[in-house]
């Protein structure tokens, strides 16, 4: 995931608030963190200026779910962390359902703005291809669309071949810290 992804991603999920992340076995998860600089901040318009250490700069528009935006300052170190799992609980349909999306916001308590937004999201997908080799597996939803995925313990796939329909589960998060300078 490129950087101006990762602050894309984080700066959407920082404005859309989403419902709560269930707790099922991951089987790849993948973890960015990234470090910003606040250089300016236009309080009327609640858009923040971030720079990364490579000197980057982005704007953001922090939107009422910012709750103590007030708190930040010029020079404040804010840093993202982006977590994402996919295929996690990996299973056959008719098993135990699961909620199709759910999602939560949480709030980090203190003077300064932050929190967590989660999403998980569970679908029935077919199996197109298998490749113990990587491992990964390549799946088709419903609508057409395919996805591959990297599978961290090859065991997961054991019993499944092309062609099978199962239910996979994938999980998003991001965290958001403020903290100022020391």
């Amino acid at each position: 995931m490129t950087k101006y992804m990762r602050m894309a991603v984080a700066a959407a999920l920082l404005l859309a608030p989403v419902g709560a992340m269930a707790q099922a076995p991951v089987s790849v998860a993948e973890v960015v963190s990234e470090t910003f600089t606040i250089e300016a901040i236009d309080h009327a318009s609640r858009i923040v200026t971030l720079k990364d250490k490579d000197g980057f700069t982005e704007d953001v528009l922090c939107g009422p779910e910012v709750q103590r935006f007030d708190a930040l300052k010029v020079g404040d170190r804010v840093t993202f962390r982006y977590h994402e799992s996919i295929v996690s609980a990996i299973q056959r349909p008719g098993s135990a359902p699961k909620a199709p999306v759910t999602g939560s916001v949480t709030r980090t308590p203190g003077a300064k703005p932050g929190g967590t937004v989660a999403q998980q999201m569970t679908t029935t997908v077919t199996i197109e291809a298998i490749d113990p080799a990587v491992p990964s597996i390549t799946v088709k939803t419903a609508s057409g669309r395919r996805s591959s995925f990297r599978i961290e313990n090859k065991k997961n796939l054991e019993g499944y071949k092309a062609g099978d329909t199962v239910e996979v589960t994938y999980t998003q998060a991001l965290a958001v810290s403020v903290e100022s300078p020391k």
